[in-house]
């Protein structure tokens, strides 16, 4: 998924050079609102994969975000990209880590991702909130070359190279902010899909689906 603000980012911080004659992998390439590919594809890739987690346009190939190193092996990409991905994984740590793990030394990440604010949108699920701190610290075993915020709506778009000395940050610790808690938690448990707060999520989402089918919008 990718709306406008993300494509933006993508065509202003993705540059030709780094793109042609190399290989790209989107991760949560699912088209449901719109795609990067199309500008990338201006680049000549050698490679473009797009995966998500279930079949549709602009999928390749369907892998879950946690089994990146499993399917396509480490050091195989020179690009790896994620839009509006990390919010909806349940251990953003691992997909993380698959990220950089399956990027190649001076290679290439860009993600796109929403902060506190944005509202509840569940595919399937919505969990997690980044914010401009939490990707200085998620990405300081990697060199940050631009970190901002989204300026439309609360977002955060990174790109980050790594480094040929590479050596993984141990990210156990970290806390994000849990939108079914509603509070910064460093996991997901099983309390939390029982929770009062997720039910209503769970409702609201139902009844938007409902509204929308017939023309009307909930506010």
């Amino acid at each position: 998924m990718c709306h406008i603000s993300c494509a933006v980012f993508g065509m202003k911080n993705l540059t030709k050079e780094e793109i042609k004659g190399n290989r790209v992998i989107e991760i949560g390439s699912y088209d449901f609102n719109g795609s990067i590919r199309s500008i990338i594809n201006i680049f000549e890739p050698k490679e473009y994969i797009g995966v998500d987690i279930s079949n549709g346009p602009g999928v390749d190939v369907i892998c879950d975000a946690e089994n990146l190193i499993e399917t396509f092996g480490e050091k195989s990409f020179d690009i790896v990209i994620s839009t509006e991905l990390m919010e909806h994984v349940q251990d953003w740590r691992k997909v993380i880590s698959n990220m950089k793990n399956i990027c190649k030394e001076n290679g290439i990440i860009m993600i796109t991702t929403r902060s506190y604010g944005f509202t509840y949108h569940a595919y399937p699920y919505d969990f997690w909130r980044f914010e401009l701190t939490d990707m200085e610290k998620i990405f300081s075993d990697f060199e940050i070359l631009v970190l901002e915020k989204d300026q439309q709506v609360p977002g955060v778009f990174i790109k980050a190279k790594k480094p040929a000395n590479f050596i993984e940050k141990d990210l156990s610790d970290h806390k994000l902010y849990n939108i079914l808690a509603n509070k910064r938690t460093k996991n997901l448990t099983k309390s939390h899909f029982k929770s009062l707060r997720f039910k209503r999520f769970v409702l609201r989402q139902k009844f938007e689906i409902v509204l929308g089918k017939i023309g009307l919008t909930y506010k």
